[in-house]
């Protein structure tokens, strides 16, 4: 009965408190029970991985030996699953090669000795669909709040577009799956850097050349640790509006969306008088685009006056462009409430908060030739902090009290200057 009364005590104070305060803010996703890392090994069994170029070995036993090691020191609570590409067909009809993929590992706590079984017995094989693997192994890892990982490594770029394995990873980005791409190269080959820093540049991974087998093994060995430290580190998925009116409102938090090229997204944040606004938003570079660019971050009041903005520019070299802004919520700023809407108690009134409008606008252009879509992808971050004051500084005045300070400091500094100067030419001519 006791607990009863609680929740209903609870129940009747957040509608209270809604009623005079008005919605809720969406609020980034809190850490929930921890998951365990989940990770899945994408490796190419393709005819091309026979290559005996790394250390005086092939590439496939370069890359088995490499998985052993990993399997050997992975950590007990992470999940892990393997999918091969190209390992069956051994045929030449590309249409059927090019649907060449398999999990022989499904993602779940780690069989140390089924993993290392399955491995051994790959074969360079056939075809090279990257696309179509790394789109089965987003299925095979699931969804879920926290962040997959999945580690591609391979020798050679895909064979079988379409789908085409970039835009995959643009696509997986834009679903808001929390899926992360990690590339890895086995040949010194352009086209395929290329490849692969698009996948992983699309998905927020990284690309690395390994060219032995110690790189290869243990680039996978922190590949996998770093799944352990980052999983739950997931920004929450939101969509802003073309307009403040329409746009989502926020609180304090790490949020990831979608900007097509050229456009304007709004999102709103309520903010009290003697609250501070913090607010930052990161744009990658997961295409080409042409040179000369910028990101734009602005903080607006509701009837679309600015009140502070932050910018970020680019020619062609930079991979993530970043803005941030602070603005401090002051009486000035204050959106009051109408008489009708204050509450039955007057010696205890509401004060609304300022509901302040970030506008994230961009001046990318596609090269011809690049989709379009989905749009970049977008990182904001927001907090509201009490405000710093600013350091007291010297009042001079205003208008004419400022004018008259300055007249006389002039004169009393003309007047200093010319007895130096007579005192200075007296004692010249007298030596």
């Amino acid at each position: 009965m006791i607990n009863f009364r609680r929740s209903a005590a609870v129940l009747l104070g957040l509608l209270a408190t809604t009623a005079l305060t008005g919605p809720v803010p969406a609020a980034a996703d809190e850490e929930q029970a921890a998951e365990p890392p989940r990770v899945e090994l994408v490796l190419d069994v393709s005819g091309s991985m026979r290559a005996a170029d790394i250390d005086g070995r092939s590439r496939i036993s370069v890359a088995q030996q490499a998985f052993n090691d990993v399997v050997d020191a992975l950590p007990e609570e992470t999940q892990l699953g393997i999918r091969v590409l190209g390992a069956t067909y051994k045929g030449k009809d590309k249409k059927v090669g090019c649907q060449d993929t398999q999990q022989i590992v499904p993602v779940g706590p780690v069989d140390r000795t089924r993993a290392k079984a399955a491995v051994a017995t790959l074969r360079p094989t056939g075809f090279t669909p990257v696309g179509l693997a790394l789109r089965s192994a987003a299925q095979d890892l699931g969804t879920g709040a926290t962040t997959r990982r999945i580690v591609l490594i391979t020798d050679g770029e895909d064979t079988c577009a379409p789908p085409d394995p970039c835009q995959v990873a643009r696509e997986l980005a834009a679903q808001g799956t929390s899926l992360v791409v990690d590339t890895l190269g086995l040949a010194p080959d352009e086209k395929v850097r290329r490849q692969l820093l698009c996948i992983a540049g699309a998905t927020g991974g990284t690309y690395t050349a390994a060219q032995s087998a110690d790189e290869l093994t243990g680039r996978i060995k922190q590949l996998v640790e770093r799944a352990g430290d980052t999983h739950t580190r997931a920004p929450t998925v939101v969509g802003g509006a073309n307009a403040c009116d329409s746009a989502p409102l926020l609180a304090p938090g790490v949020y990831a969306d979608r900007e097509s090229f050229s456009e304007h997204r709004y999102y709103r944040v309520p903010v009290r008088p003697g609250q501070e606004l913090r607010a930052s938003v990161s744009m990658a570079l997961d295409r080409p685009v042409n040179r000369d660019y910028g990101v734009l971050l602005r903080a607006t009041a509701s009837d679309g006056r600015e009140l502070v903005r932050g910018a970020d520019a680019g020619s062609g070299r930079a991979d993530v462009l970043s803005a941030g802004l602070r603005w401090s919520a002051t009486a000035d700023d204050e959106d009051t409430a109408d008489d009708e809407n204050a509450t039955a108690d007057t010696s205890t009134p509401v004060v609304e908060p300022t509901t302040v409008c970030l506008v994230v606008s961009n001046s990318f252009a596609a090269r011809p030739g690049t989709a379009a879509t989905p749009g970049m992808p977008v990182e904001l971050t927001i907090d509201v902090v009490a405000a710093a004051g600013a350091p007291d500084g010297p009042d001079l005045g205003r208008g004419w009290v400022l004018l008259a300070l300055l007249t006389v400091a002039g004169l009393l500094t003309g007047l200093i200057a010319g007895l130096l100067t007579r005192w200075w030419v007296a004692t010249w001519r007298e030596n």
